[in-house]
């Protein structure tokens, strides 16, 4: 089977895209099974560019492989879209889970419009250097407080109930997070992409 590294060293969203991939002739390595050090600069003005930051680093770092790096950001509007791309971010640079999910509560206390957005962006690079980009996206509220536990390093996934949906993204099963999210509709779209080529 062909490998494809994940730029990511985010265990949650490691667990996630292998759920994806599921039945796949594709197998996901991540940066720390492929023996990549360091981190790719995120310095980007979009999720685009620094989906593409991080899967040009590895490709560097590994030539021959397929890579896909993945952007995701939240945009609240009543924040004026904060905290887009800098949402892994937007409570400081060493902020764990629970401090970020705490920060955008108290960010938007006294607030009645929560209407947010997740956007995802992947970028898949191919070993001759070609790059493909896809993206998915969803509408939703932010709660006043945390339903469910969310997964390490995914810390809005507890307060962001998607349109539709009487489940917060920390609540939902693998197929649920396949078929409704952000992420899901990302990378269904580049799992068809892939599995059109197989080892090449």
């Amino acid at each position: 089977m062909p490998d494809i590294i994940l730029a990511t060293r985010n265990p949650g969203k490691a667990e996630q895209v292998r759920a994806m991939f599921q039945g796949s002739s594709w197998t996901i390595q991540t940066m720390a099974e492929a023996g990549v050090v360091g981190e790719a600069v995120e310095n980007g003005l979009t999720l685009a560019q620094n989906a593409l930051a991080k899967t040009l680093f590895v490709s560097r770092e590994l030539p021959t492989q397929w890579v896909m790096g993945e952007d995701t950001g939240l945009f609240i509007y009543a924040l004026n879209g904060e905290p887009g791309v800098r949402t892994a971010r937007w409570a400081g640079e060493h902020a764990t889970t629970e401090e970020i999910m705490r920060y955008a509560l108290h960010r938007l206390a006294g607030h009645e419009n929560r209407f947010a957005r997740f956007r995802t962006v992947v970028v898949v690079a191919q070993p001759s250097g070609l790059t493909h980009t896809f993206e998915g996206w969803i509408y939703g509220t932010i709660l006043c407080e945390p339903q469910g536990t969310p997964p390490p390093k995914l810390p809005y996934s507890a307060i962001f109930l998607p349109y539709g949906s009487d489940k917060t993204l920390a609540q939902m099963t693998p197929e649920e997070l396949r078929a409704l999210t952000h992420r899901g509709k990302a990378f269904q779209k580049v799992r068809a992409f892939l599995e059109c080529r197989g080892e090449q």
